[in-house]
């Protein structure tokens, strides 16, 4: 039963929008250092703060740009121990140069939390896209790690990581993935002013401002300890990370009641009787959730376990999350660790599993293998979830294993089935190809929020775009239909192809993807008469071939 302050307010963002909405509300310092693919967080914070918006204790917060995201770092460390709310935007290199003073925060226990679209780091190669390897280097740092897999979540998780770190001492990273979940366009349910108060304790925010360093009232910190006191000093924070798990799930358990949104800290979908569960973190879940409900509808017994809180890992709840049926576990992670046994989660779960099954909590100790994807923004897609989950019916299944790419180097890829898709006929598909700069991504996040504005309608953006950004070729992903939309993955057939470069026909195959009976639309300066004979021929097959309507329009401005 809803119980919200208010009836929802629904509104059509991307996820880096979503979690600023929160973040600028509940915090008094911002202190950015804009890097790919978080910028969008904090130029909107400065942009507010320059037309006055408030938070919501009615003052304007200061956003303090830095020269490096070490600066902003050092920023929020001073900012907090002077008893400010105060937060910061970032990702991959930058989360990393933040690390030294991510120590110092989570071991003073201070409550703060770092808003992480999450990027791949460089390593054989530069990366601006995403996937998990920058927040999985912070493990160790004594920050609890949050993570979401939808915009809506981000919005949601934005404010819940907030109104826990405030209880629970314990520095959050709210991460989500960078670029497919940061940039989507989707509709979601706002959360009001009213809303955002009601979620926050104001007595647990005076209490993080009586915690300030002060002169009028003294306190030692930051001091050096030798080796008699250093290790009995350092186990004292054990009972915070012990509480914060519950803390988080009490804190979901409010927002549920306060939004009828309801979270869990492992979010279990599927068979109660699975024998075979894939268990991931992110946008992925999202994949692997449609495509377990499709296995179901053909009687295959499977699910999905969606880890929200990983750090501090709790293993109690996992286990209670988990069929005890299972016998059979993929762990499917974006992110590598290059000579480890496993990647991180793979080694939690087992390890979760192994103290279990030697308590006598579990009978059986379930096959568990370990799986990467998504590195560097690969496309993750219904058929490599489908292909996750036909390995785990193999007898003997890769015990370390890729999707989404072919391995011919070690071997590691499974096979997929490209065959495989879910695409609802009763959602519009159109892919928009342009170029940076060109105004086709514009236009097209303006007709997902357009679309969107109609209460019984849902629209769905991603835009795909290289480094090079301007003037490079970008391709532009809609969906749109009556139902939630929750696909974070790319297009696999068109309703509607409109190609808005009439040269990329010569260099790229603009109608892979076209479903028969579909739309083309050509920018061109050719009218529709004589259009056709400037088409390359393998195109005027493809048209032919898939019954295709072809508009034409020379949308072109004229030469000044």
């Amino acid at each position: 039963m809803r119980t919200a302050v208010e009836p929802p307010q629904t509104d059509t963002m991307d996820g880096n929008t979503a979690v600023a909405h929160v973040a600028y509300r509940v915090n008094e310092v911002c202190a950015i250092y804009p890097i790919t693919p978080s910028s969008t967080m904090a130029e909107l914070a400065d942009e507010w703060a320059a037309q006055g918006l408030c938070n919501i204790w009615g003052h304007i917060p200061v956003v303090q740009e830095m020269q490096s995201e070490g600066g902003a770092a050092g920023t929020v460390h001073g900012a907090l121990q002077s008893g400010a709310l105060t937060t910061t935007f970032t990702a991959s290199q930058g989360l990393m140069l933040m690390l030294p003073n991510m120590f110092k925060i989570a071991g003073e226990l201070t409550s703060t939390v770092f808003h992480v679209a999450a990027r791949a780091l460089a390593t054989q190669a530069l990366s601006i896209f995403g996937d998990h390897s920058d927040v999985m280097a912070t493990r160790t740092t004594g920050f609890a790690l949050l993570s979401s897999a939808s915009v809506q979540e981000a919005h949601d998780a934005a404010l819940i990581a907030q109104a826990a770190t405030l209880q629970a001492r314990v520095p959050f990273v709210h991460f989500f993935d960078g670029f497919r979940t940061s940039h989507e366009i989707n509709k979601i349910e706002l959360l009001s002013d009213a809303q955002i108060r009601a979620m926050i304790d104001q007595d647990l925010v005076r209490a993080h401002r009586a915690r300030a360093l002060n002169p009028e009232h003294p306190f030692v910190r930051g001091t050096a300890h030798n080796p008699d006191t250093f290790f009995q000093a350092r186990e004292t924070v054990n009972p915070y990370y012990a509480a914060a798990p519950a803390i988080v799930q009490a804190t979901m358990d409010r927002f549920a009641a306060l939004t009828g949104r309801a979270y869990r800290l492992f979010e279990y979908e599927g068979r109660a009787d699975a024998e075979r569960v894939i268990v991931l973190m992110g946008s992925g879940a999202e994949t692997a959730r449609e495509t377990a409900g499709a296995l179901r509808q053909a009687g295959e017994r499977v699910g999905v376990l969606q880890v929200r809180l990983y750090r501090p890992f709790a293993a109690e709840q996992f286990l209670a999350a988990l069929p005890q049926t299972c016998r059979m576990i993929a762990v499917l992670e974006q992110t590598k660790e290059p000579g480890a046994l496993g990647e991180p989660l793979y080694l939690d779960v087992v390890t979760a599993l192994a103290q279990a099954v030697g308590r006598g909590q579990r009978k059986i100790m379930p096959r568990v293998i370990g799986g990467r994807y998504g590195l560097g923004s690969k496309n993750f897609n219904p058929a490599q979830a489908k292909a996750v989950f036909d390995e785990l019916s193999n007898a003997e299944p890769k015990a370390s294993f890729t999707v989404g790419i072919e391995d011919d180097v070690s071997l590691t890829s499974l096979t997929v089935d490209p065959s495989f898709s879910l695409e609802r006929d009763d959602v519009v598909r159109a892919l928009f190809f342009g170029l940076g700069s060109d105004g086709t991504v514009g236009a097209n996040k303006n007709s997902v929020k357009i679309l969107a504005e109609d209460p019984d309608r849902f629209a769905q953006g991603y835009f795909v775009y290289d480094s090079h950004k301007s003037g490079a070729q970008t391709i532009s992903h809609l969906r749109f239909g009556d139902r939630p939309i929750r696909a974070p993955y790319l297009i696999e057939s068109a309703n509607v192809i409109a190609c808005h470069q009439a040269h990329f026909l010569e260099r790229i195959d603009v109608l892979r993807l076209a479903a028969d009976g579909g739309v083309f639309l050509l920018n061109t300066p050719h009218g529709p008469n004589v259009v056709w004979d400037h088409l390359p021929r393998a195109l005027q097959a493809q048209i032919l071939e898939k019954r295709l309507r072809v508009f034409v329009i020379d949308a072109d401005l004229p030469p000044s």
